[in-house]
């Protein structure tokens, strides 16, 4: 890293960003969550970039970029890669701007994300089987077609744009203790980082990343980076910090904390349960840490970024069913019962006396591991607690009907 690199972006940068972004990216809230804050054991606030037009913070660092191309620049259009909200971010100012603007993505990116991209504008390039591989792609195309390159994160426009959350949150509550901001390639948080240490210099800002994916933090240690995976947490899961993030974050970032996956999910589940507030697994990621080391936020002002609501549908609705599954609001349950008629209505019969609600029944007689005269059912029940979950099996089993417990495709006594 040059001398020139660290005065790359300054907190002068993010302000000059905030003016030139105003009006035309939303000034999220920032909001208190009364819930998380009781089971945090600390204030909670949360910065609800989620509501951005395109579901995420990525729309300021794209804007800020944009607004400073001059109009040679501006004409000859700009290249980008990204599998998710940068790609949308570009897009969405891009067209607004008359620019064009191609975003290159890898082979295996969903559909659903193409379609959003495309309707701002953009034309998609489908192009490799990893980030990096497309990356390569869309600076050879930027060279040859004449285009400026915009990156998700390694960039001082981008990365002043990303900052102006900071400045927004310290506005609406200038005496939080602690910013915990998710990191991927260390673009958002280097910003934020600029902007609060510049107006508040004993304010402590963590990063969060996911373990599989810890690269900022496993850089800041000297360490070789996580080997990845899959993770819930898509849109932190970068390879490596950059150029201008990582001695940004060395300097600025107090700590990066890394949490596991089956965290991130919980605090997926949270989110919507206890706050009405619908996030992606990386915008889930600061409440992760937070209560995961509550001993380290206890009794400290804590303001959340929510970066982004970007989830997939059917994913959101296996969390929160695996949700209602771990706290014992829905439970899976195997019966045994005679293969005779009116045996099934009486398992129904002791399951509704008991106060549970059946969503879901399969009937099986035709496996070799049950009796000829026997049946199994597996029945979803809706119950209130784990221990409305034991009166049930305990009342089948009184009525003769051996019942086990079932937690995905591991079986329970």
């Amino acid at each position: 890293m040059t001398e020139a690199d660290a005065d790359a972006v300054t907190a002068a940068d993010v302000e000059a960003a905030a003016r030139a972004i105003d009006g035309a990216v939303l000034r999220t809230p920032t909001i208190r969550a009364p819930a998380l804050s009781e089971m945090a054991g600390c204030e909670v606030w949360l910065k609800l970039e989620n509501l951005q037009d395109t579901g995420a913070f990525k729309v300021r660092g794209a804007l800020n970029k944009l607004l400073s191309l001059d109009a040679a620049q501006r004409r000859a259009g700009v290249v980008t890669m990204s599998a998710g909200n940068h790609a949308q971010g570009v897009a969405r100012h891009a067209g607004r701007l008359g620019i064009p603007a191609t975003v290159v993505m890898p082979r295996a990116t969903p559909f659903t994300k193409i379609e959003r991209t495309e309707a701002y504008g953009a034309k998609v390039v489908l192009h490799g089987d990893s980030l990096a591989a497309a990356a390569d792609h869309a600076r050879h195309l930027g060279e040859r077609q004449g285009r400026a390159f915009v990156h998700p994160f390694d960039d001082p426009k981008v990365i002043a744009g990303q900052g102006t959350v900071a400045l927004e949150m310290l506005a609406d509550m200038p005496d939080l203790d602690v910013l915990v901001v998710p990191v991927g390639g260390g673009g958002l948080i280097g910003g934020m980082a600029l902007a609060a240490k510049s107006r508040r210099p004993d304010i402590a800002v963590i990063g969060v990343q996911a373990a599989a994916h810890a690269s900022m933090r496993a850089a800041l240690r000297g360490e070789a980076a996580p080997g990845g995976g899959s993770t819930l947490a898509e849109g932190i899961a970068v390879k490596s910090p950059g150029r201008l993030t990582l001695p940004l974050v060395r300097r600025l970032v107090d700590e990066v904390l890394a949490v596991p996956e089956a965290t991130i999910e919980g605090a997926v589940h949270l989110l919507v349960e206890r706050q009405k507030i619908v996030a992606e697994g990386a915008a889930a990621a600061p409440l992760a840490a937070v209560l995961g080391a509550p001993q380290r936020f206890a009794g400290r002002r804590v303001g959340l970024v929510i970066s982004g609501g970007n989830i997939d549908g059917r994913l959101l609705a296996s969390i929160l069913m695996r949700g209602l599954s771990r706290a014992g609001r829905m439970a899976r349950l195997r019966i045994e019962i005679d293969d005779a008629p009116g045996a099934l209505a009486r398992t129904a019969e002791v399951i509704a006396k008991g106060g549970g609600n059946i969503i879901e029944i399969f009937h099986q007689r035709l496996f070799m591991d049950v009796p000829v005269k026997m049946a199994e059912v597996d029945v979803l029940v809706e119950t209130t607690d784990r221990g409305h979950i034991a009166d049930i099996v305990t009342g089948l089993q009184r009525a003769g009907f051996p019942t086990r417990l079932l937690r995905g495709t591991a079986e329970e006594e």
